[in-house]
């Protein structure tokens, strides 16, 4: 009993050394994708039809092919191209953690354009009106109407996401990325004990999950109407 108490130990010393990889991977790849999902969903509002018609595009392609295919088609299929490897993104793109970001990246951003454009038109058409009469710029309604209730609404879902994300990395071990994964896969080739490994990286990814629903959580209840209207009545009574 000891000895595989022991074996447990060791193999989970051995894994929590890849949870900052998989972190600083999910991480990256959530403000990365962050930052170009809200550039997809202002090119899809825009009324245009070129810019809409690209983000559509973009959307389609990388939330209907796996993430697996995307990652591959990085890693082993950019540095097919002669102008890749002679560009100034070669060195970036020759190193496997740069793809992994990358391709991680780009899916992620497919899906939080959608997810923040389903809930930016979920803001009550009379809010903008009455915005739009008061004198209010189209960057200010963004900025003081859309956008706050928008980012309320998205929470739930783009915490899915990030949860999703997590999990994603481990197909980042397909590209030679030693994060908890990785060092699974090494480690079972040298203890021939998949079970046990398996289990004790899905522990640490259970605890990794777990850890950023409790962080979301706290964010929905802060940011959620019924509580901002407690603290201002709360605020409004300690005033008077």
């Amino acid at each position: 009993m000891l000895t595989e108490l022991n074996f447990f130990a060791d193999i989970f010393m051995r894994l929590l050394a890849g949870v900052p990889l998989t972190i600083q991977l999910a991480a990256t790849a959530i403000c990365v994708g962050g930052i170009l999902g809200m550039c997809l969903v202002f090119m899809r509002i825009s009324g245009r039809y070129l810019p809409d018609l690209i983000a559509r595009g973009y959307i389609s392609i990388f939330r209907g092919t796996p993430l697996l295919v995307q990652i591959y088609l990085i890693y082993y299929g950019l540095s097919q191209f002669p102008e890749v490897r002679s560009s100034f993104l070669w060195p970036f793109l020759r190193q496997p953690w740069w793809c992994a970001v990358l391709a991680l990246s780009l899916n992620t951003a497919a899906y939080v354009a959608e997810i923040v454009r389903g809930s930016m038109i979920t803001v009550a058409k009379g809010q903008i009106e009455a915005a739009l009469a008061y004198g209010m710029k189209t960057s200010l309604i963004y900025r003081r109407i859309i956008l706050p209730q928008a980012f309320v609404r998205m929470l739930p879902a783009y915490g899915n996401e990030i949860i999703l994300m997590i999990k994603a990395t481990s197909l980042a071990s397909t590209i030679t990325i030693m994060e908890v994964t990785g060092i699974a896969a090494q480690t079972i080739s040298e203890t021939y004990r998949p079970i046990e490994v398996f289990a004790v990286a899905g522990m640490i990814y259970l605890f990794l999950n777990f850890s950023a629903v409790f962080v979301i959580r706290q964010a929905e209840q802060r940011l959620s109407p019924q509580n901002s209207f407690d603290r201002n009545v709360q605020n409004a009574r300690d005033y008077f």
